[in-house]
Order: C-alpha cells, then structure tokens, then sequence
C-alpha cells in the first residue's frame, strides 16, 4: 500500500532544505502541487472518521465559537468563565473528552461556544481524535485558539494543525476565477501584478492539477499557496480570536515578549478574571456583529430587542430575517441612523448597506 503520509514528509523535508526565489519558484509550485494532491489521496483512504457522542452539536444561538488549544491549556476554565457552563475542569490532560456546549450572551446576542478535546501534534493526520476536532472548526463562526502562557511554542503546532486541516485563519478567499472548459487550453490572465508567484510558475501548477483547458482570471497578488487554495476549492476561511491564557503567571517582561511574537488578541486569566471581559467583547467584533432596531409604522421602535445580523448588513438581510415574502413584496424602507444623511431618509434598494445600531422600517406591496 502506498504510504502517502511518507511520500508528503520527505517531498515537505525536499522544500524546507530548498531556498525559495526565483529561479526555484517554478520547483516549489510543481511539489506543493504534487503534495497537495497526495493529501487529497490520503484523506480520501482515511474517510472522515467515525462520528461519537458529543461530537455531533447541533448549532444554536447567532455564532458558533470553539475554544482550540492543547490539553490542560485552561479550554473548559475559560468556557466556565465566559457562559457559566459546567464543563468538567481538573489539572491533568485530556479531561475533555467529548464537546462541551455553553452559550454567551454579550450585547444582545447569543454565541455558542465549544470546549472541545485538546489538540496534540499529529491531530490532521489522524492522532488521538483530531481529525474529528479540526473537522468541527470548519463549521464555526470564529476560532478562540487558547495559548498556554508558559508554552508559547504551542501557537506554531497548533497553527501547522489548523492549516493542514484546510482551514486558513483571518484569511479571506483568494480573489481567483477558474473556469473549466472543454478544450482550448490554458489561458491565464491577471488583473495585478504578480509580485509573489509569476504566471508561468501558476500554469505549471495547474498543469500538475491536470487542468489543461481552463480560463483563469487573477484579481489579486496572491502566494503561491493562495493559488494553489484557490484551485483545491475545499478550503474553509475562519476568523481567529488568539487567546494567551494563565496570564497572572506572567510578569511585565514576559507578557511583552509574548506580545513581540505572538501578537495576541487577549490575555485572561480565568484565575483572577483578568480580561474575561475584554474577550467577550474582541469575540463580538472579530464574528462581525450588527444591530438592527425594527419600527412599525407610525410606532415607536422597540430598542430593547434589536435584529442581530453580521456585518455587511443590508436591506435585504434584514428583509430575509423578518420573512422571504418580504424581499419579494419590498416596496422600499425609511431609515434613522448612520447609514441615512437625514432622519426617516428612504431608500428602494435591497443592497443598501446599513450600520450599526440603524432604525428600519420596512413597507412592503
């Protein structure tokens, strides 16, 4: 049987000792291509793995949020500490063995939030349960990935598990059309400048992928990495909340030089509730939450239940929430706020964007 795991390390072993410019650019794309779909054959040997209880959590609230990190990092101190819930806490590794719900009700809205078992070094191929883990991280609204203050070397591990995962952290979608055609080649063509990876080096790459007829459109200056995304297709892009935890260990020097290499978002400490606020609060920023206050007409409108939606807001994401039938039936809406240069200003386009905190109110035929 072949043993894609060996064949993948030796060709990633081949590129580490390989300096890359660009005279071996070329080299790089045609065996990062190469890898790219040995990991597609392995994983399709391995499967998806088997489902077990708890692992299967049906979605609730206005966000899902998992807590990610090694064992004994603090994940289910710090799910007791933002929701309340009971998640079993002890001081020794793997007390965490199915997933943990708890819910988070910061500023009108509800996030779920997902203390899961903790992730060891080797989790993407398969090791202890991580392939069941890192599968559920794709279904979520954010990631708090949750650092050990003491264990900073855990970041770059976690990071490598994520990434081989297929998910891409605080990254958007890499601006690239493919289209398939019957015949006719390759046609490549760019929008930008290519700084980080010429186009003979992209041809080469989807040559490997055997896409010899295909329109490729480039809106962006992207890594080869990001091309190579764009034409697997399967990768999923979540927003990151970085989390150093057990923060009253640290002093002033330390704290610091965490912040020097790992540009954290928050540090907490579920100890002293040192920054448990200030998480909630990064948690409902970085998810890209928007309110909306509903007026009927000739009423007042209700501010103590505002709409909860994500930002961008439109129109006709608010239409959709109240009802389908009101996309269709929208004549146009009057509204107060920040999006509107007078009070009650109208406005006949769904597109429109809205801001936070903005009053509608929606007429419909």
């Amino acid at each position: 049987m072949v043993n894609y795991e060996q064949q993948i390390k030796e060709m990633e072993d081949q590129l580490r000792k390989a300096q890359y410019n660009k005279h071996t650019e070329h080299h790089f794309g045609v065996v990062k291509a190469q890898i790219a779909k040995l990991r597609e054959r392995a994983q399709k040997r391995q499967g998806v793995g088997t489902s077990s209880a708890g692992f299967a959590v049906k979605k609730s609230g206005d966000a899902t949020a998992i807590i990610l990190g090694f064992p004994s990092v603090g994940k289910s101190t710090l799910l007791n500490a933002l929701t309340g819930a009971q998640s079993k806490v002890a001081a020794y590794a793997f007390t965490t063995l199915d997933v943990i719900p708890g819910v988070l009700r910061y500023k009108h809205a509800s996030i779920q939030i997902l203390d899961v078992p903790g992730i060891i070094q080797g989790a993407a191929s398969g090791r202890g349960r991580g392939r069941e883990v890192l599968a559920m991280i794709r279904n979520a609204d954010v990631i708090m990935m949750l650092i050990d203050a003491l264990h900073p070397e855990h970041y770059d591990a976690l990071v490598h598990e994520v990434y081989e995962a297929g998910v891409r952290m605080n990254q958007h979608p890499p601006d690239i059309r493919v289209a398939k055609r019957s015949k006719g080649g390759i046609v490549f063509n760019s929008t930008v400048k290519m700084t980080k990876v010429s186009p003979e080096t992209c041809i080469a790459v989807l040559r490997e992928f055997r896409m010899n007829n295909v329109d490729v459109v480039v809106r962006q200056d992207v890594t080869l990495d990001e091309f190579i995304d764009a034409l697997e297709g399967n990768r999923t892009y979540v927003p990151l909340v970085l989390v150093v935890s057990k923060a009253d260990l640290l002093d002033a020097r330390a704290k610091a030089e965490l912040v020097r290499t790992l540009h954290p978002d928050v540090f907490v400490s579920c100890e002293t509730k040192q920054g448990i606020d200030e998480l909630k609060e990064c948690l409902h920023k970085r998810i890209g939450f928007m309110r909306v206050f509903l007026k009927e007409i000739n009423k007042k409108p209700d501010l103590n239940e505002p709409m909860i939606l994500r930002s961008p807001m439109t129109l006709r994401s608010v239409c959709e929430q109240i009802h389908r039938d009101f996309v269709r039936k929208f004549k146009y809406a009057r509204v107060w706020g920040k999006s509107a240069k007078f009070p009650g200003q109208q406005f006949r386009q769904l597109e429109k964007l809205l801001c936070d905190g903005d009053i509608i109110e929606v007429h419909v035929s």
